[in-house]
């Protein structure tokens, strides 16, 4: 039934589910509200649907959102009365949300519970109760400082977030000092979103210790930058935790460029160089790296190689389960995790939350369009039909199955080129998820492909030539997700993905964000097999990006469409 334009546009469900009316007049203001306190979980054309969780609600009373507001925002923008059973849910999910505290007392820990019954409550729970010490008043009782993590982790699982007003060592110091003029020539100085977020990290002062928590900025934003602004901040030896090879090369160019720390303190920890040194930035996947599974994680003795006083988890989405259980033992040491969107696919939000921090900021992607800090983007998906003999194949397959053939249409190969006809001349990427496809294309546009098997000294040269302008077309598999920079790119189409992975979607947009010369637009097209799997997962992946306010333009092309142009391209 369509919503009436005169009413509000939202609707609040029993099930803590929203309802937003996309063509309200008010709906951009209402997606701003619910995007503080909510989850985006379905965007179809006419209606979007939120979900209100305890670890959406945790985090908004992290950065300062009380219930009242939260109420009141919800009856402000609700068509009718906000039920009664939601609105005691809200405030007892924010209530909980400082009820606990944990301190320190003397030479050990005590956890302090605003009241008697809180606490009686977690000692008949014996997940919980099994990190306890002696109860040493109706309100507190202690904790040994090595059960400082998995308590938390355990009382969040259990719906009872801690509030850590423990503190951290100091760490062994580090000058660190920003430059404001480059090497290379011109100036730098932090943008204001960035000095907020470096505050929103290092902290306000008075009962807040700052020093953990995850910072939330669109790629292209320089989250780089604002781990470095917190590093000279706190002035200590930092331990830089990163996805891939050539994001620790990026952070340590980064460094160097931009503040005085001497190259000789600045280490690499990968599979091709293990140096410790003041400044050491590691990859998540020489920490997890073992030759057989038996075996223990012997590099993940980093943690603990010198006296690190900062932590920085970049891409903090990504963190692999066992960098969440060494984390859990380091709890005195300040952890920053930065990312482009706290969206995992493996549902561990809770285990970001309690173990590294909670979010203490989240810039909203359209908000930095609008300021021009990142590029406008306009997000394009073309459907085309699967024709035979790929539809008799598709259908004939098992549904394990399906997904792989519509994501390998042969017909994408005639619209890459008819896009490239398009945009002739400008910067862009094709990104993909199958090497076979992704070979093909390469060879029949006569185009380097970058793949995860090149050579990471070969995969930086064709950057470079990119960045350059030296070639205008890459091909690129999914190592191009995270940490390529590319800030000419200005064109990204996309031809297969990770089914419906909503990070992924955010990352290869994130690739063609940085502001283009003169100001034009960036585009995002991805290419879908129409009434497929392929279809289906695209609805899923784009979630994230449709929450923070970009939409999509559907192009759906017909099979007598699509044989046109074929024979006026003569293909």
């Amino acid at each position: 039934m369509p919503f009436h334009r005169s009413a509000k546009p939202c609707i609040v469900q029993t099930d803590f589910t929203v309802l937003l009316e996309t063509e309200h007049p008010s709906f951009e203001e209402a997606r701003d509200m619910l995007f503080r306190f909510a989850e985006l979980v379905k965007s179809p054309v006419s209606v979007h649907t939120y979900r209100i969780t305890p670890l959406s609600l945790w985090n908004a009373a992290a950065s300062g959102l009380t219930a009242e507001e939260v109420v009141s925002a919800l009856r402000g923008y609700s068509r009718w009365d906000l039920p009664s059973a939601v609105e005691r849910q809200i405030r007892l999910w924010m209530s909980r949300y400082g009820k606990l505290r944990l301190e320190k007392a003397g030479q050990t820990l005590q956890l302090a519970a605003a009241d008697e019954e809180t606490l009686d409550e977690l000692h008949a729970e014996k997940t919980a109760c099994s990190y306890f010490g002696l109860r040493t008043s109706r309100t507190t009782v202690s904790v040994l400082p090595r059960h400082r993590g998995l308590l938390k982790q355990e009382l969040t699982r259990l719906g009872y977030p801690v509030v850590d007003l423990v503190g951290y060592h100091e760490g062994r110091p580090l000058a660190v000092s920003l430059r404001q003029e480059l090497p290379g020539g011109g100036e730098f100085r932090l943008r204001d979103y960035q000095r907020l977020a470096a505050d929103a990290f290092t902290g306000k002062g008075g009962a807040d210790p700052g020093g953990s928590g995850v910072l939330v900025l669109p790629c292209g934003a320089g989250k780089t930058v604002v781990g470095i602004a917190s590093m000279a901040r706190l002035q200590c030896e930092t331990l830089i935790l990163t996805s891939n090879v050539t994001s620790v090369r990026q952070w340590k160019a980064e460094l160097l460029d931009k503040t005085t720390i001497a190259a000789d303190d600045v280490g690499e920890y990968s599979g091709l160089t293990k140096q410790v040194k003041p400044v050491t930035i590691a990859t998540y996947h020489i920490l997890t790296h073992r030759k057989r599974k038996t075996d223990d994680f012997s590099h993940m003795k980093l943690f603990n190689e010198r006296d690190w006083g900062l932590i920085i988890y970049d891409e903090v989405h990504l963190l692999p389960a066992p960098v969440f259980r060494a984390t859990a033992d380091i709890q005195a040491t300040r952890r920053l995790g930065l990312t482009a969107t706290l969206v995992r696919e493996d549902g561990c939000e809770k285990d970001v939350f309690s173990l590294i921090g909670p979010k203490r900021l989240e810039l909203p992607w359209k908000r930095l369009e609008r300021e021009g800090w990142i590029a406008r983007v306009r997000c394009r998906e073309i459907r085309l039909p699967l024709r035979p003999p790929s539809l008799e194949r598709y259908r004939l397959a098992e549904p394990k199955h399906q997904f792989r053939i519509a994501c390998e249409n042969p017909d994408k190969l005639h619209w890459v080129c008819r896009l490239l006809a398009q945009h002739d001349g400008v910067p862009t990427l094709v990104i993909g998820q199958y090497l076979d496809q992704l070979r093909l294309i390469s060879e029949a546009l006569s185009a380097q492909l970058i793949t995860g098997s090149m050579p990471q000294e070969r995969r930086n040269e064709l950057y470079a030539e990119f960045r350059s302008g030296a070639i205008k077309l890459l091909v690129v598999s999914k190592v191009a997700n995270f940490a390529v920079d590319l800030p000419d790119a200005t064109v990204l189409i996309q031809i297969s993905g990770s089914y419906g992975s909503r990070q992924e979607e955010a990352q290869r947009l994130g690739r063609i964000l940085r502001p283009k010369r003169g100001g034009s637009d960036a585009y995002f097209y991805t290419l879908v097999s129409s009434h497929s799997k392929e279809q289906d997962f695209a609805i899923k992946r784009q979630l994230f990006l449709v929450e923070q306010g970009y939409t999509y333009e559907i192009e759906t092309v017909g099979e007598d469409a699509m044989r046109r142009y074929q024979e006026v391209a003569g293909t």
